[in-house]
């Protein structure tokens, strides 16, 4: 008969079983970090990381799952949405108010548009349609327009800040309109730049997609690229020095972050998304026109962000979004609603473009009164309660 021996675990196995144990609770716990990176990491929990991912999929199937007028909507939102990155980070982040967005998204809509023009039309263009190169451009262009104006916009804040970059956007106008050759001037416009890469024309339908889904699933990656650069600029260096001047300037300067060239990066930043923005919306609607680059279109930023959420990159882009979906949704409230005029003189009380109006400021007005902070706030809401459910704490 023999008898077994009771022999100890060595310590490598207990070790290994310890380190499996400490990962599993690691696992059950997302939010418990272990190291500054972990903390800082771009997608630090499996729900975001489940999330986006679940979003971009959705996003690659769109084009499968609505008609092609639809698809002109989110394609115009992609683009809107790369505008209002620009706008959060140079307000939302760095705290520096600005209305003249809509200058610098002229200035890139209007590089694009003369590179890629046909050199044969009566406006001036220079045929190099690839977006390798005017899509740069365009950014490049704002961005040093940005630049220049950083300057005198960096001895400001506040109301003043507000009121020099609105009168960019005046001043914008002015010389959109008068300067015929590049813009076609008012009422008469210009083709705008030409979706090409390497050859391939977006906007023209290929044997499995139409020229609509093209155009979006292009803007759509544009988009995704632009948003990612964004996070990682607001969640670096660059970022905390934005938050810093934002939060008390004259405290970020005491602790050596240099007030001049904070704010020259915000600017510049945020005015070569704006440029990138003007360019791509004017590849959806192939028409550029002078009037367009109005003080309307830069409280329309504004709006998107205000309604989005300031100073988040999410927020951006869902505000962009509910902001381009908008004008449809009023476009079918005459049918439902009989004192609203689908036109100016319809007969109704409103007409579709009034009540769209009425929208925007009403709710600007109630998220800044009832949700700062946006549609971003109102998620954090949501998922804050599902994490505690049933418990109110």
């Amino acid at each position: 008969m023999t008898t077994a021996v009771h022999r100890p675990a060595k310590p490598g196995a207990r070790l290994g079983r310890d380190g499996r144990r400490a990962r599993t609770r690691l696992r059950r716990r997302p939010e418990l970090y272990t190291s500054y990176a972990a903390d800082m990491a771009l997608l630090n929990t499996p729900g975001k990381r489940l999330g986006v991912g679940g979003i971009l999929l959705l996003g690659v199937v769109m084009p499968f799952m609505v008609t092609d007028d639809i698809l002109v909507i989110l394609a115009s939102a992609c683009a809107l949405s790369i505008g209002a990155i620009g706008l959060n980070l140079v307000t939302g982040y760095a705290g520096q108010v600005s209305l003249g967005h809509a200058f610098f998204a002229g200035l890139g809509a209007y590089t694009a548009a003369v590179l890629s023009g046909d050199p044969a039309h009566r406006t001036l263009g220079y045929g190099v349609s690839d977006m390798v190169f005017w899509l740069p451009a365009a950014g490049i262009v704002a961005g040093l327009a940005g630049l220049l104006v950083a300057p005198i916009a960096a001895r400001l804040r506040g109301l003043y800040l507000a009121i020099v970059t609105l009168g960019l956007v005046f001043l914008g106008e002015h010389v959109f309109r008068e300067a015929t050759r590049i813009t076609g001037g008012v009422g008469v416009g210009r083709p705008g730049p030409t979706p090409q890469l390497f050859g391939f024309n977006f906007r023209t339908s290929s044997e499995f997609l139409t020229g609509a889904q093209q155009t979006y699933l292009i803007l759509l990656a544009l988009l995704a690229i632009l948003a990612l650069l964004g996070r990682n600029i607001a969640r670096g260096d660059v970022g905390r020095a934005f938050a810093a001047v934002r939060d008390r300037d004259i405290a970020a300067e005491i602790i050596g972050v240099n007030l001049m060239r904070t704010k020259l990066r915000a600017f510049t930043i945020s005015s070569f998304y704006a440029g990138v923005a003007g360019a791509l919306i004017y590849t959806v609607t192939p028409f550029v026109e002078p009037s367009s680059f109005n003080l309307l279109l830069s409280v329309l930023f504004v709006a998107m962000i205000l309604i989005g959420g300031v100073a988040t990159i999410s927020g951006s882009i869902m505000g962009a979004f509910f902001i381009a979906i908008l004008p449809r949704f009023t476009q079918e409230l005459p049918r439902v609603v009989p004192f609203i005029s689908a036109q100016p003189t319809g007969g109704g009380i409103l007409t579709a473009s009034q009540v769209e109006s009425i929208l925007y400021g009403l709710l600007i007005i109630a998220f800044l009164v009832f949700e700062p902070r946006g549609l971003f706030g109102l998620w954090l809401r949501a998922r804050n309660y599902w994490k505690g459910w049933p418990f109110s704490y």
